[in-house]
């Protein structure tokens, strides 16, 4: 889900990616928890200061046990990839003056890749101008 109160998250560095994977494999966990489980190879203030830097982005939330800070990841690996996508696809289409442009480049590629990638497009496409159709003659009834 889009949240519009959040900083653009940008790309993920491979550490902090690293992080938010192991987050996401434990549910929750301490700095402490972090290193001792898979993450030995780095030192305690660094995955401190990545965990600071994703919750800073919006992308965990913690709260405190004890003296330490307990992680979550705020959102699941497909809602953070559904975001950093639609943020990319928002970008893309205000940067060319010409909506047309990278729909057409989006067509071919998706084409290239794979003739059922286009069917998919084009089912999620009509299934929207159903849902637009439906708002649409909600706002007409309620005139």
């Amino acid at each position: 889900m889009f949240q519009p109160f959040r900083k653009p998250t940008g790309n993920l560095g491979p550490l902090e990616q690293r992080l938010l994977d192991a987050l996401w494999a434990r549910s929750s966990a301490t700095v402490r928890e972090l290193v001792e489980a898979g993450c030995e190879d780095l030192a305690y203030t660094t995955v401190m200061t990545t965990l600071d830097r994703l919750f800073k982005k919006g992308l965990l939330t913690r709260f405190e046990e004890g003296r330490a800070f307990r992680y979550e990841a705020r959102m699941s690996r497909e809602e953070l990839q559904r975001e950093a996508a639609g943020n990319a696809f928002r970008q893309w289409l205000d940067a060319s003056p010409a909506s047309l442009l990278p729909l057409s480049f989006l067509v071919e590629i998706l084409g290239e890749r794979d003739a059922q990638l286009l069917e998919d497009l084009r089912k999620l496409v009509e299934r929207k101008r159903r849902e637009l159709g439906r708002a649409e003659t909600g706002r007409k009834e309620t005139k």
